[in-house]
């Protein structure tokens, strides 16, 4: 394929992908007038976050394997429509029920085009190519990621639209992405006698869900130490090593096994599981941090992350770009894990009365060392495994990414939490307040317009101390992924698509499916 027939492929992909992204960031801003309209409790307030979240990252195994058995481009057609669908009823939603479970439906679509997204890419683009398109894909990311939470804001502030345009604007990217993959998008139909293993699915999931319910509700809904997370974690590992019995014994399993005896893809697992603790887990509340420290409205903290998303969309461009170029890879992994966890390192020494300047510093450097190194782990995963297990090994990794921003946003909530109620505590204690008497004691989230000033002080500081402590948190972790992508060998970038080994590896060329570059394939 031209590189003008790869970009018109990709048309419909980046606007199901911009679509995916917008729907987990668009409502962030938006949950606190939707709940109140609604007239949901706090726990609904975490449901509709959690739902959507649960339902992407427990699919999208299923998703890369049924990519792997059927017409790749009828599957995203799909799961786009789900999303469509899902979003028409959460906008439509007139109780907190149907809300949820739309944010089920539309997670279910959104794990679908997270992982088909980057499976089709590695099928119609040979890797040695690749490296340039995913920093196409990288800027798309980056663009979703800011442009929710800040259309969002925009969105509830507009008084003749409201919360419910948060889920309809997404439609019309929808519809448009399902027609351009029409027309677009050229994929043979590969039709394999196999059976699914839906037991083996069902376990998967359900063991998943167990345990990111978990994570997601512990330190708020129940105690960490309780019977709920006893019932919660021991029924999550039980029913995940169930999973892989089944999986070792099954003809084709949702997640072959076989796939961690590759270092590659097991080492850019382990690096994609700690990059979403860290990156998730630490950034999710840098618009919290905004408005409450800095005393920003939610259209404005949506605006000042931009040095972060602009440092990740001009890095993994421009990575991308030397990266096809010089079919060099491993250097910018090494490179961006390492300017991540600085870019982390800085982050926790912010405070409440930090200068925007050199917050807009310390965030661009963790744009940069994500960008460099999110997307290239996929490529070099994608890379180093035969064509058959390409839709495993994408959606693996785009799996644990999730699980880890999922635990990340969780834990580091819980730290959050337990820090500002000290520090509130602290606060109040030395401005001779009796404790309690500033609200914090209900772990809501404070008003920070109806505060007097003394008061307001202290919960800014507080918000800030807490802020600093989650990056600080973040940073190790981090630094461990800098380990796991120091031990990925570098291995030359095939000059193949993934449907021309596939072809290959069909008729028996064992060759294809090996670490050597295929001359022949060059377009």
């Amino acid at each position: 394929m031209t590189n003008r027939q790869i970009l018109q492929a990709m048309s419909g992909l980046m606007a199901g992908m911009f679509v995916a992204i917008l729907a987990g960031t668009v409502v962030a801003n938006a949950l606190p007038r939707i709940i109140a309209d609604l007239q949901a409790s706090q726990s609904s307030y975490t449901w509709v976050i959690t739902a959507e979240l649960l339902a992407m990252t427990a699919t999208v195994p299923l998703w890369g394997k049924l990519s792997d058995l059927f017409n790749q481009k009828l599957l995203l057609q799909l799961s786009l429509a789900l999303f469509v669908v899902g979003s028409l009823l959460a906008g439509f939603s007139q109780d907190v029920g149907l809300l949820i479970f739309s944010r089920v439906v539309q997670g279910v679509g959104a794990g679908g085009l997270t992982a088909l997204a980057q499976i089709v890419m590695a099928a119609i683009i040979p890797p040695r190519r690749l490296g340039k398109y995913a920093g196409i894909f990288g800027a798309v990311f980056a663009v979703g990621t800011v442009a929710g939470p800040l259309i969002g804001g925009v969105l509830v502030d507009t008084s003749w639209l409201g919360w419910r345009w948060c889920f309809f604007i997404g439609v019309p990217f929808a519809l448009l992405a399902i027609a351009l993959l029409q027309r677009t998008l050229k994929l043979p139909t590969v039709r394999r006698e196999a059976k699914i293993d839906f037991l083996g699915a069902f376990l998967i999931v359900a063991g998943v869900c167990a345990l990111l319910i978990w994570v997601s509700l512990a330190g708020s809904e129940f105690d960490w130490m309780s019977w709920q997370t006893a019932v919660l974690t021991g029924g999550g590992v039980l029913l995940l090593i169930a999973a892989v019995v089944v999986e070792a014994r099954v003809p084709e399993p949702v997640i072959p096994l076989g796939i961690f005896r590759n270092r590659t893809v097991t080492l850019t697992t382990v690096a994609s599981l700690l990059v979403g603790v860290a990156m998730f887990g630490g950034t999710v509340f840098l618009s919290q941090y905004f408005q409450i420290s800095l005393g920003k409205s939610p259209t404005v903290a949506g605006l000042m992350s931009l040095p972060m998303i602009l440092g990740l969309l001009v890095s993994s461009t421009v990575a991308g770009q030397i990266i096809t170029a010089t079919g060099r890879w491993k250097v910018y992994l090494v490179a961006g894990s390492i300017i991540m966890t600085v870019g982390l390192g800085l982050l926790a020494t912010i405070e409440a009365d930090t200068p925007f300047a050199l917050l807009s510093v310390y965030m661009a450097v963790m744009g940069v060392g994500v960008g460099m190194l999110m997307q290239n782990l996929v490529l070099a995963a994608q890379n180093d495994v035969p064509a058959t297990e390409l839709g495993a090994a994408t959606s693996v990794l785009s799996f644990f990414r999730s699980m880890g921003g999922t635990i990340g946003t969780s834990v580091l909530g819980a730290i959050l939490a337990n820090r500002v109620a000290t520090e509130m505590t602290k606060g109040l204690a030395e401005a001779g307040v009796p404790a309690g008497a500033g609200g914090s004691g209900d772990g809501g989230v404070p008003d920070m317009a109806t505060l007097p000033e003394p008061m307001r002080e202290i919960v800014e500081h507080a918000y800030g101390v807490a802020t600093a402590d989650l990056f600080l948190v973040a940073t190790p972790v981090a630094a461990l992924a800098v380990i796991a992508v120091l031990f990925i060998k570098e291995k030359p970038l095939k000059d193949t698509s993934g449907m021309e080994r596939l072809t290959a590896e069909s008729a028996g060329s064992d060759e294809s499916a090996g670490t050597k570059a295929s001359p022949a394939g060059v377009g």
